[in-house]
């Protein structure tokens, strides 16, 4: 059977957490209906998004499809940097979901999956015009969300279950008041302005 992969990653830029990177599998037979209204995921309302993600995790169960998201640690980020994380992270769920190097993968922006996957095309804003993209991107950001949730409550002097990591004023002025933690990205905030 011939099976169509989407990749996409969410949090490359904040300053705190993981990058996340998201991979869905679908094969030839996948009822396209079923992409009716799904969008980048930072076109959709966090209530849509996780609406997508439980439908998603449902068909999952159904084994219509099937998808993984890796979780790639600040440390990874801060020792390697965030092309290799990422790389890292699409390694594993390429992996985890056994995806053949004769599937047709889909890749968003500037994200190329190894070489022996030879069908293999990246697409600048990848995540809006291909759907398969949009649901990776869908997976990959409600799982980083609700980490950086968790996260919020274990430091909750940072607020990352409001900002999800990513250098607002709110987190820079908390970053000013209470220093790093150990979720902090160091290599992402040697340069940091507080205004």
């Amino acid at each position: 059977m011939k099976y169509l992969v989407g990749i996409d990653e969410a949090g490359r830029g904040p300053l705190a957490g993981p990058v996340a990177v998201g991979v869905v599998r679908i094969n030839s037979k996948f009822d396209k209906k079923f992409f009716r209204g799904i969008r980048d995921s930072k076109k959709l309302t966090s209530k849509d998004r996780a609406m997508w993600f439980a439908r998603t995790k449902g068909l999952k169960k159904e084994k219509k499809l099937d998808f993984a998201v890796s979780l790639i640690s600040e440390k990874v980020i801060d020792k390697r940097g965030i092309v290799y994380a990422i790389n890292l992270g699409m390694s594993k769920c390429l992996r985890k979901l056994r995806v053949k190097i004769t599937s047709q993968i889909f890749l968003d922006g500037s994200l190329h999956a190894p070489k022996e996957f030879k069908k293999q095309k990246t697409i600048i804003r990848g995540d809006e015009k291909i759907p398969v993209i949009s649901l990776a991107s869908v997976c990959a950001k409600e799982t980083r969300d609700r980490y950086m949730e968790r996260l919020g409550k274990k430091y909750p002097q940072y607020s990352f279950e409001v900002h999800k990591g990513y250098g607002t004023l709110l987190h820079r002025q908390n970053i000013k008041k209470y220093g790093l933690s150990k979720s902090h990205r160091k290599s992402f905030t040697k340069n940091l302005t507080f205004i």
